[in-house]
């Protein structure tokens, strides 16, 4: 990502990272430094407040909690407790990475980027909880693996091309998009599905007799 980015491809890549962050904030934030400090990811002038991710101890402190998280979220319902921790912790996350993207010498841009970024982020990491609630209810013991495993790959895919290509982060930031608002409706559907049964499963016992 070199030379001068216009407002869209800087938006695009933005939202982009948000997004991603609702899904695996530490790790967005270790292959950015990791990026940027292999000279993989020359940012401009303005966006010189993302270098700090590139510092040795905010890498090493990344990748520790990359790493607990890589292996808590492929442990079930340790995942959901994991998620419900972060439930503030990545939307702040998401929204001080997108401030950092956008020029500091605009500060309603960057008030603008900071609300987003933190939507953007809850919005992903909703999609991601409400997803990882119905794998656990899932009697599949390999759902969490192989689910958790996809949203490591496609994180470090679609962070590596956002900063790549910016002029398609604005798509990469729609597709994420898109697909977090299907989790959510998938999430909703099969939750709703699984308390009707229980509650007329439940309606279905014999009342106590009271009698001990």
């Amino acid at each position: 990502m070199g030379g001068h980015l216009g407002i869209i491809e800087i938006l695009g890549i933005a939202a982009s990272v948000s997004l991603l962050s609702g899904w695996r904030l530490y790790l967005c934030v270790l292959a950015t430094g990791l990026a940027m400090r292999s000279g993989l990811v020359p940012l401009p002038a303005h966006l010189a407040a993302l270098q700090v991710l590139a510092n040795p101890w905010v890498l090493g402190a990344a990748g520790l909690a990359t790493a607990l998280e890589f292996l808590a979220d492929k442990v079930m319902w340790l995942d959901t407790v994991w998620d419900t921790i972060h439930t503030l912790i990545r939307p702040l996350g998401g929204a001080l990475l997108a401030l950092a993207l956008v020029d500091p010498a605009d500060p309603a841009t960057q008030a603008v980027a900071f609300i987003l970024g933190g939507g953007a982020s809850l919005l992903a990491h909703g999609g991601k909880a409400g997803a990882r609630a119905v794998v656990n209810a899932s009697p599949e013991p390999f759902s969490n693996v192989a689910v958790s495993t996809a949203e490591d790959v496609a994180t470090g895919g679609l962070l590596y091309l956002a900063y790549a290509y910016p002029v398609l982060a604005g798509g990469i930031a729609l597709i994420v998009a898109l697909a977090t608002v299907v989790l959510l409706v998938l999430a909703w559907r099969v939750l709703r599905r699984v308390f009707l049964r229980v509650q007329a499963e439940a309606g279905a016992l014999p009342a106590p007799s009271g009698k001990g």
